[in-house]
């Protein structure tokens, strides 16, 4: 149901994202904190949408479905424009490569598999993987506006975050792929076998008609 309270909630962080992008052209520090305070409330809702959606009962099909997607939703839209910005600078860029990467890969993946009527479950570690992205991402948003921690910069904490959550999601990827490989298979599987199972009752039938 569209209008229950955790599908709403997951609505209001897809809502969030264009908020989120107008910070990045608020000058000076203000939009750095502004953007982080959304990112948090968008944070939120990914824990509270699916937590009370389990104690609410209210557990649906459409809010399994909209849920990765407002994630990689948010995510994605950060990068893009943390990358635009120079808020992720050099090669740091190859990470957040492989952070869109992978989402493309699994958005693919799972839109497949829904065509065959099988679904992927979220594991544990990539939503761990998510909340580590979103908190790298804070850091990130805030920048140069973000104090120091003894010698390393928001900036620097953010740039190490970013590496972490890459390879998380290169984990996460293969185990998504390797899943995804398997119902494939099956599905190839089925298919020889129906295949071969219309086939020997044609020659049965052409059989019993020559007899």
């Amino acid at each position: 149901m569209l209008t229950s309270i955790p599908n709403l909630l997951t609505l209001s962080r897809i809502a969030s994202i264009p908020l989120i992008v107008v910070t990045f052209y608020l000058e000076g520090p203000l939009g750095n904190w502004l953007g982080l305070i959304i990112l948090i409330f968008a944070g939120a809702t990914d824990f509270f949408d699916g937590y009370l959606a389990r104690a609410m009962h209210q557990q649906s099909s459409l809010g399994k479905f909209l849920d990765p997607i407002a994630d990689k939703l948010l995510i994605s839209s950060l990068i893009l424009m943390l990358v635009g910005s120079g808020g992720i600078p050099g090669i740091s860029i190859l990470p957040a490569v492989v952070i869109l990467c992978r989402e493309l890969l699994v958005s693919g993946l799972r839109e497949f598999l829904a065509g065959a009527l099988v679904s992927v479950p979220v594991s544990r570690m990539a939503k761990y993987k998510t909340t580590l992205q979103m908190v790298t991402l804070g850091f990130l948003m805030v920048g140069p506006a973000g104090p120091n921690f003894g010698n390393f910069t928001t900036t620097d904490i953010g740039i190490f975050g970013l590496w972490i959550a890459a390879l998380l999601t290169l984990i996460t990827g293969y185990d998504y792929l390797r899943a995804g490989l398997r119902h494939v298979e099956k599905l190839d599987n089925d298919i020889i076998l129906e295949k071969k199972t219309i086939d020997n009752a044609k020659k049965q039938s052409r059989s019993e008609y020559r007899s």
